[in-house]
């Protein structure tokens, strides 16, 4: 399904919406009014206020009209979850094994095109077993329904720009007499193919049913959904919280028939005006027992109270399991106080999560690399083990008994100043880190670590790390960037982190 759409205003002053091309303000788009006063996109900004003082003119934002374009795509999720957005004005809906949940083709047309009317949208719709007729059914017949096997018929006095091909193609047809769809359908394919591309025959085959063609969707499809719809909206977060554990119920009956429980869900919350608002929350080990996924949805919904305005109320909830795992289920021992810690322990993680975010809890791991910063990265410690380099821990980090590393490495280098060292390639007699002069006392040093030329340039320069303890006892880690005599610029000194 395709449909183009515009904002309904309640004025009746024509309106045009302008952009900058190439230094000068240009007509971008029309509304109806604007078109009957023979105005026309490309058109310059200053021409048509000269023949129209009072129209209306608008400066042309994408950025905020591709954010409305996601917005209708999340609400059109209520009709299917095959939503692909097409173009900067038009959406793509496969409403295969849908309609029959809504009446019937007519009636699910009807009732898309009365919602967003109530929305304040004027829109086109058209239905057919292509997307391409679809598309030239909704942008150039206004709305209707196209049977299967009536492609080519409808086609037929539709002009070029129905077939989405190319504006450069589109000219090429038209300056050699073949000026509508019917027009090239009727002329010989081997010619066209051979002059205007094989583009063109694509476009004509995906429009007619010929050959298949596919429609991304913009988000990933879930595995399971069971959802309400409300005689009665809601607005009161209470029954929101309610209503998430009424729907994980009737999803543990699906996630027990097919052995699994799930590991991210989201709640999707569809208010009357069409606003829709998504809550996402994931598990550290397969879940499927109601009263823990309403625990973890109320710690979301806990946080996020203030933020979600329920407007005239939610008519639709959905819950969906976007990511599952199976479910092996544990014999519990009745006679035993103990309780299975690890479980304990992620479901605590969970609420942590849901609360705070996925970031708030993050574990250390080591990964395969000399560069001490590159040597660790963060990841939860509820997720999948992260794949650690096979190598033998020796062939790539020396013993700790050779190269101690500090308690605290920070983030980010920080830049020293170093007045003099012992030796050119020694370790300095004092420095100033922070605006405070140290004192060196004691050095070890130092150790020597290159560059990973496989990942960075080839002439990257090397550190010298050293081991160092001013007068008080503080004990640092600093090194220096670069050899002397290396290069006309000399080597630069760095704090990376403090020994306890």
């Amino acid at each position: 399904m395709g449909r183009s759409w515009r904002s309904k205003r309640e004025v009746t002053t024509p309106l045009i919406i302008s952009h900058r091309e190439n230094n000068t303000q240009r007509i971008a788009r029309l509304d109806e009014q604007a078109e009957t006063l023979r105005l026309r996109p490309g058109m310059g900004i200053a021409d048509a206020r000269a023949m129209y003082p009072s129209i209306e003119i608008i400066e042309a934002d994408p950025a905020a009209d591709f954010r409305l374009l996601e917005s209708l795509a999340d609400w059109c999720d209520r009709y299917t979850p095959l939503v692909a957005l097409e173009g900067v004005d038009g959406l793509f809906l496969d409403i295969t094994g849908c309609v029959h949940l809504f009446g019937g083709e007519q009636a699910m047309l009807d009732d898309i095109l009365a919602r967003l009317f109530q929305q304040g949208f004027h829109a086109r719709a058209g239905l057919a077993s292509t997307p391409g007729a679809a598309w030239a059914a909704a942008r150039f017949l206004g709305a209707g329904i196209v049977e299967p096997g009536e492609e080519e018929e409808l086609l037929a006095p539709l002009p070029l720009s129905a077939l989405r091909i190319e504006p450069a193609v589109r000219i090429s047809l038209e300056s050699v007499g073949l000026r509508s769809v019917g027009a090239v359908l009727g002329s010989p394919r081997a010619p066209l193919a051979r002059r205007f591309g094989r583009g063109l025959l694509m476009r004509i085959d995906q429009a007619t049913g010929a050959s298949e063609e596919a429609i991304s969707p913009r988000l990933p499809l879930p595995l399971l959904s069971v959802e309400r719809h409300l005689a009665e909206p809601i607005v009161q977060t209470d029954d929101v919280k309610t209503l998430a554990g009424m729907l994980a119920v009737s999803m543990k009956d699906d996630l027990e028939r097919r052995g699994e429980g799930a590991r991210t869900l989201r709640l999707t919350l569809f208010r009357v005006d069409g606003a829709v608002r998504l809550l996402e929350i994931r598990t550290a080990q397969p879940l499927r027992d109601p009263s823990m996924i309403t625990r973890l949805f109320h710690e979301k919904l806990a946080v996020l109270e203030e933020e979600i305005d329920a407007g005239y109320g939610f008519e639709l909830v959905r819950l969906s399991a976007l990511a599952v795992d199976p479910f092996e289920p544990k014999q519990v021992n009745l006679g035993s106080p103990h309780t299975d810690d690890s479980q304990a322990l992620a479901q605590f993680g969970d609420r942590i999560r849901a609360r705070l975010g996925e970031q708030v809890l993050l574990k250390p791991v080591a990964v395969e690399s000399h560069i001490p910063e590159r040597s660790v990265i963060m990841v939860s410690p509820f997720d999948a083990p992260v794949r650690i380099s096979r190598m033998r821990r020796n062939s790539f980090t020396p013993d700790q008994s050779e190269a101690q590393r500090p308690i605290r490495l920070f983030r980010y280098p920080e830049p020293i100043e170093v007045a003099a060292t012992e030796l050119p390639e020694g370790p300095p007699m004092h420095f100033r880190w922070r605006r405070v002069t140290h004192r060196i006392a004691r050095a070890e040093g130092p150790e020597r670590i290159s560059s990973e030329w496989w990942l960075e340039e080839a002439d990257a320069p090397t550190r010298d790390y050293f081991r160092v303890e001013d007068g008080q006892g503080r004990r640092y880690w600093v090194y220096r960037q670069g050899l002397y005599g290396a290069s006309s610029e000399p080597p630069r000194w760095f704090m990376h982190g403090i020994f306890p």
